[in-house]
Order: structure tokens, then C-alpha cells, then sequence
């Protein structure tokens, strides 16, 4: 026997598949808690104080209209993670995490999937944290009291906090909006949840980039 051959041993390359396997496994579950926070949230902002009648009339913020946290936080994270998920557990052995290790050579095409559709959900979820970036930054869309020098004086629906006086980080202004009760506290409290699940998902889906392409010249086999 060679014992030259005990130095060409490929236990390097299968304990960084281990790191990478397990990795993926994490990645997955996080991403797709993360994925269903996101559109609980942007939902919860269709509906200010729990009512329905403010989307019917349509008044509502147009950047939780638009539902980023919904199609980019969440769905497309979603997709991305169910697949990085079903990928980790299926080359760990089984969805037991036992039993004879699968080589990822086997199925490059979904290793290849895994980082594809993790960079979507990277676009998805950097267009939610914008998105939300500029609700909260604008304010909510509610009933106000228009200054006495506009031609349409009184109470109108509108965006009080454009105005570059008016700041939505400014608790003493935000009595001015008169309806939905208490809209300001509801939007920034929902559009910063936005904010920290999309920046946690585009950080998760940056290592599932990273991680899968490890992946693809380590394998996801953990050596079993």
C-alpha cells in the first residue's frame, strides 16, 4: 500500500462541504421566516388601525399599495428559500439529515437554481428596503388640515410629511393627521419592520450567493 496516498486524502474538501451543506440549511428556514414577517408587515399596512374601509376608499400610503414587502420581501424569498431549503436537506442525505451522501455533481442544475433565484430574492428584497425607505421617509397618506394661505383650505388627504417643514420622525407633528387614528405611529412601526426583514434578507441571500457558489466546487455532501 502507498501511504503516500493518506496526504491525498479529501478531507479539506469534504469538511468545507460540510460548512456549506449545513450552512444551506440554515440559510433556508431563516430566509423563509423572514419571507412570511415580510408580508405580515406590508399586510398589517393595508389596514391602519385594523380597519378595511381606508383600502376601500383607497386611501393608503401608496409605497404599502404598491406591497413590496409582499412580491420582493416575500414571495420571491420565499421561492428562493423553500428551494435553498429542499436543496440543504436533500444533500444532507435525506430530509432526516440521514443516510448516504448524495455528491452534488448529481444535480448541478440545482445548485445553479439555488444561487439564481438567491440573487432575484437579493433584487426583491433590496427593492422592499428601498421601497419601505422612501414610506417611511414621505410619511403616510391621511386626512390633514391644510394651512389657511392654500386655495383648498380645510381638512384634505394627502402626504403632510412631503413637506420639507414637516418631519415623520417628529412625534409632536404627527397629531396632524386627523384619520386614519393614529396612521403615523402605524407606518413607521411597519415600514421600519420592512426595513430590518429586507436588510436581514439581503444579507442572507448575499451568503446563499456566496455559499452556492462554494457549493458548486465543494459540494454540499457532509461526508456521511
Amino acid at each position: 500500500m502507498d501511504h503516500s496516498l493518506i496526504f491525498l486524502s479529501p478531507l479539506p474538501p469534504r469538511r468545507a462541504a460540510m460548512c456549506v451543506g449545513k450552512c444551506t440549511r440554515i440559510l433556508g428556514p431563516c430566509l423563509l421566516t423572514l419571507g412570511v414577517l415580510s408580508i405580515a408587515a406590508n399586510v398589517l399596512l393595508l389596514f391602519p388601525g385594523w380597519a378595511w374601509k381606508y383600502l376601500a376608499d383607497g386611501h393608503i400610503t401608496k409605497e404599502a399599495k404598491a406591497m413590496p414587502g409582499v412580491w420582493g420581501g416575500g414571495i420571491i424569498v420565499l421561492l428562493a428559500a423553500t428551494h435553498i431549503t429542499a436543496v440543504g436537506w436533500r444533500y444532507s442525505g435525506n430530509i432526516f439529515g440521514s443516510g448516504p451522501c448524495l455528491h452534488y455533481r448529481v444535480f448541478p442544475s440545482q445548485v445553479f437554481l439555488s444561487i439564481v433565484l438567491s440573487m432575484l430574492a437579493l433584487l426583491g428584497s433590496a427593492a422592499s428596503f428601498i421601497m419601505s425607505g422612501v414610506g417611511l421617509t414621505n410619511g403616510p397618506f391621511c386626512l390633514y388640515n391644510t394651512s389657511s394661505n392654500e386655495l383648498d383650505y380645510g381638512p384634505r388627504w394627502g402626504y403632510p410629511f412631503v413637506d420639507p417643514n414637516s418631519q415623520t420622525f417628529d412625534s409632536s407633528l404627527w397629531s396632524t393627521c386627523l384619520e386614519p387614528v393614529g396612521i403615523v405611529t402605524w407606518n413607521v412601526c411597519f415600514f421600519s419592520m420592512l426595513l430590518l426583514i429586507s436588510a436581514c434578507e439581503m444579507v442572507l441571500t448575499s451568503l446563499q450567493i456566496i455559499n452556492g457558489c462554494f457549493g458548486s466546487l465543494c459540494g454540499f455532501c457532509d461526508g456521511k
